[in-house]
């Protein structure tokens, strides 16, 4: 994999262009402050009854219709959720992108499976900074930067990839390492991450070692002290040490129970259900299957998180979590 740092990338190429960041919302507002404090022209094209209309203009931007900054800017870059992208885009969006712009994304999901089809005279870029918007904007200000990827869906100009890692080095992402992808990488990477790991996987191993305690007799708090709150310091050291550093970390004992048992109960009949997750998202059974959850209004999602929140370990998180003054 190619990684570019400051030396590579030059704003140049950037600094007659008008950039219309679409959003003020986490990264918007990162990344449209941080765009330019790098000396870059940014616009931003947000709702008119909109929040964050009066914020952005406090912070001294010009704000327009989200038409209006799409008509002048060169480079359209939504960051807008992706749920509200295809409509704003297909209502607001398409009629000025004419021959020569740019539009930028931060995930590749309405690209790569085709919600957004952009005319064929334009470079279709992503930009996609790898932490919150917070994060990214606290980095650039002590002089530092977070982890980037760009790719190129559509080069019209010749210069699509230029322009993708100039504006990841005006984020100040450069400094730590911008990552060169695809949008079909991107896309199914991130949904398979999600799916297996960060949000499906975390939660049922987390709730069925919860349950698996309780129903050998153990007290429910104890239980979610175990399973769940010792999860997030595992965690921490795993990300600032590696999984070797973190087994330095922890007793012998855990060493060995963890390395014999673990891979007896995440094992390879896990690991197929893993591949298939990853067949669901490159056929792109699992966008339609989301894509029609959405046109129906969520329902089916919205009683999944229904459910989860009557699981008896949420009820004894939020106890322990306010008695410990974490929630408050």
């Amino acid at each position: 994999m190619k990684v570019y740092y400051d030396a590579d990338v030059s704003l140049d190429m950037l600094k007659d262009k008008t950039i219309a960041v679409i959003g003020y919302g986490s990264q918007g507002n990162a990344q449209a402050q941080t765009m330019r404090d790098s000396g870059l022209n940014v616009i931003l094209g947000l709702r008119p009854s909109g929040a964050s209309w009066n914020k952005a203009e406090k912070d001294g931007f010009e704000v327009y219709p989200i038409s209006e900054a799409t008509e002048k800017g060169d480079i359209v870059h939504m960051l807008i959720p992706d749920l509200e992208q295809p409509s704003v885009y297909r209502d607001q969006v398409a009629p000025h992108m004419v021959a020569g712009k740019s539009i930028s994304f931060a995930h590749g999901f309405n690209i790569h499976f085709k919600q957004i089809v952009p005319p064929p005279d334009v470079d279709v870029i992503m930009v996609a900074p790898k932490s919150p918007g917070f994060k990214l904007r606290d980095m650039y200000l002590n002089g530092f930067g977070v982890p980037a990827l760009v790719a190129v869906y559509q080069d019209y100009s010749g210069q699509a990839k230029e322009t993708a890692l100039a504006m990841a080095k005006s984020l100040g992402c450069t400094k730590a390492g911008v990552l060169e992808t695809t949008f079909r990488e991107e896309t199914e990477s991130d949904l398979v991450g999600e799916q297996t790991v960060l949000i499906g996987g975390l939660i049922e191993l987390i709730k069925n070692g919860f349950e698996v305690l309780v129903e050998a007799g153990y007290q429910p708090e104890l239980a979610y002290f175990e399973a769940c709150n010792e999860a997030k310091l595992i965690m921490d050291i795993i990300y600032e040490r590696g999984f070797t550093g973190m087994l330095k970390a922890v007793s012998r004992t855990a060493n060995y129970g963890g390395l014999t048992v673990g891979p007896k109960v995440i094992d390879e009949h896990v690991k197929e259900n893993m591949r298939k997750a990853v067949r669901d998202v490159q056929s792109g059974k699992f966008a339609k299957e989301w894509i029609r959850e959405r046109e129906n209004g969520e329902k089916k999602l919205n009683a999944l998180i229904k459910k989860l929140e009557g699981h008896q370990i949420e009820k004894v998180g939020r106890f322990i979590r306010k008695t410990t003054g974490i929630e408050k």
